[in-house]
């Protein structure tokens, strides 16, 4: 039984069937060759031996006639023999391409083209006797024997039964004229080789769809061998969450060049502080354009307020907008009241700065749905 095929039962990826393509593994139906090219061979006999002979009994008439100039001019021979010899290495090109375009083809259709050379490559594994003999017990092995001995002892039944009922016949040849006995000959060779390649086609006939199965049998895949493949596919589930956070930490990193752009900066006092920014004119709503917490935090305290940016107090805002927002994005809508009541306070706030009004009190907490707060969420999880 082949190593690890118990836990295989998961059928092949295309990530796993585009590797073994490219090492040169496909379903390959050695049967269908035998039917291309005995087939091919037995058509370009039938087809090409009566052109080949033809020209061959022309040739060998040119060759066996002699005059005067011939016998005085030797060399001539030598011409004779490469004309004779043309024609025969003509005919054998002729024959061993069909065979050979045959053999191409039938591969082509039981399996596809494969653009790979690997299977050619050395490989000096396949010369380990050990790993050959385990090799001879595989199922593909074990199937394709039992096929071949039924195949065979189809044949030699048939050829006895053939041979059986004929042999009389060609027997009785040597009775008759050489063209009639030949004829007769011709058609008895022809008839046999069609009932050989009648069984030859139906050996090739289950063999393509036994080899797609047995291809895709040994193309299984374990539970472990998925996971694994995806882990490749995908990336590690971990190391792609750290490589995330990272992220948004430089994206935050980077955010805080924007601060000097923000409306206002509200915080919680210390672990978290975002800031808010709006234009009536090109936003729909308030965006968040820099956030962070603990020491990110403080640093976009410090540029706020260095370019006079008003800094505010607002705990659950501060943690529902950094919890619920993304970096130059509209703000959730259920926080559009919250923060449009920070956004009137920060414009009373300004106005007395000009001098254009009184001096307003201190910013009354917006109202925030608990469920956007995740320190009411932890609370709510520990009491439960």
């Amino acid at each position: 039984m082949e190593p690890g095929s118990q836990d295989r039962n998961l059928p092949a990826s295309e990530r796993k069937l585009k590797k073994a393509r490219d090492d040169g593994q496909v379903s390959r139906s050695e049967d269908l060759t035998h039917l291309a090219v005995l087939g091919a061979g037995a058509t370009s006999v039938l087809v090409l031996a009566p052109i080949l002979f033809d020209r061959l009994q022309h040739s060998m008439g040119h060759q066996l006639s002699f005059d005067a100039v011939a016998v005085m001019q030797t060399s001539s021979m030598v011409q004779r023999l490469a004309d004779a010899t043309s024609i025969g290495v003509a005919g054998c090109a002729a024959f061993a391409a069909i065979i050979t375009a045959a053999t191409v083809l039938s591969a082509v259709a039981s399996g596809g083209w494969v653009n790979s050379l690997k299977p050619i490559m050395p490989d000096f594994t396949r010369v380990n006797p050990l790993s050959g003999f385990g090799n001879l017990f595989t199922k593909k092995k074990v199937l394709s024997v039992a096929k071949m001995a039924l195949v065979t002892g189809v044949l030699f039944a048939l050829a006895a039964t053939f041979l059986g009922s004929g042999m009389q016949t060609i027997s009785s040849l040597v009775l008759q004229p050489s063209s009639s006995a030949i004829r007769h000959l011709t058609e008895w060779l022809t008839s046999g080789m069609g009932l050989l390649l009648l069984v030859v086609l139906m050996a090739a006939l289950v063999d393509v769809p036994l080899q797609t199965f047995l291809h895709k049998g040994e193309m299984k895949m374990s539970h472990q061998e998925v996971k694994q493949e995806g882990k490749e596919s995908d990336g590690n589930p971990q190391i792609k969450a750290k490589i995330r956070q990272k992220q948004r930490e430089m994206a935050q990193k980077n955010s805080v060049n924007a601060v000097p752009k923000a409306d206002f900066v509200v915080m919680n006092p210390t672990h978290f502080a975002v800031a808010i920014r709006y234009d009536e004119k090109t936003m729909r709503a308030p965006q968040v354009i820099s956030k962070g917490t603990d020491l990110m935090a403080m640093k976009i305290r410090d540029v706020a307020k260095h370019h006079a940016i008003p800094v505010l107090q607002s705990p659950m805002l501060a943690r529902a907008l950094y919890a619920n927002s993304e970096l130059d994005q509209d703000i959730p809508s259920s926080l559009y009241t919250a923060v449009a009541q920070v956004l009137a306070y920060v414009y009373k706030l300004r106005a007395a700065m000009r001098g254009d009004g009184p001096m307003p009190g201190e910013l009354s907490q917006p109202f925030v749905p608990a469920e956007l707060d995740p320190l009411a969420k932890t609370v709510r999880m520990t009491h439960a």
